[in-house]
């Protein structure tokens, strides 16, 4: 008996062993990047301060590098209008091959670079009773992570309590995130980005008084 089932065990704990692995090398790989953007930001902020496209867009290269870092060919992709340009269109179909959906509830990952126009979560795949892991994921773009109206949020993952005060959200998102906390199990998982820095936000989060 021991000798037909130890295979079977060695296979799945190199099958484990394999999967630890890749999940270590993407977050490191987005660590990586993250700091690449970071230090980007950095220097393009040194460098003037005022608008110029070019390093607007060099900006954003860190910021799709991670999404091909999350992306495959089988991970359908929402860009709103402004993250939507031809260039990054592009450079994602030809990195990783994921194709570009038109309509966001048809996306598991969605980039919102202009938040105060962008859709309800609830317009967003929220999966199903039975399979809430199929729902979307929004990397959402915000003008700074704090100085804004401020959340009280707690939750799995959040000790007590703890304020989060993102910049550049429509006013009707409070609501919004109490709504999705409420369609638990499904529902979308956030992900806030400003310069390098990221806050995630899961659907169990709870919007407090």
């Amino acid at each position: 008996m021991l000798a037909t089932t130890f295979p079977w065990r060695a296979n799945l704990l190199l099958a484990a062993a394999y999967l630890l692995l890749s999940l270590l090398v993407s977050l490191l790989a987005v660590l990586i990047i993250e700091l690449l953007n970071s230090a980007l930001e950095t220097l393009a902020d040194a460098v003037s301060v005022e608008h110029h496209p070019l390093l607007g867009r060099a900006k954003d290269i860190g910021s799709a590098a991670v999404l091909l870092t999350l992306a495959d060919a089988d991970t359908n992709v929402w860009l709103d209008a402004a993250a939507g340009t031809p260039e990054l269109a592009a450079h994602l179909a030809f990195h990783c091959g994921c194709p570009r959906v038109l309509q966001p509830e048809e996306a598991r990952f969605a980039v919102i670079a202009d938040p105060a126009a962008m859709p309800p979560l609830s317009a967003f795949d929220q999966g199903t009773a039975s399979y809430p892991d199929r729902s979307a994921t929004l990397i959402i773009e915000v003008a700074a992570l704090e100085g804004g109206v401020p959340w009280t949020l707690a939750g799995p993952g959040i000790k007590d309590r703890t304020i989060f005060a993102p910049q550049g959200l429509p006013e009707a998102f409070p609501g919004w995130l109490a709504d999705n906390r409420a369609r638990f199990p499904m529902g979308v998982d956030l992900l806030f980005t400003c310069a390098g820095r990221l806050a995630a936000l899961a659907r169990t989060t709870r919007l407090e008084d």
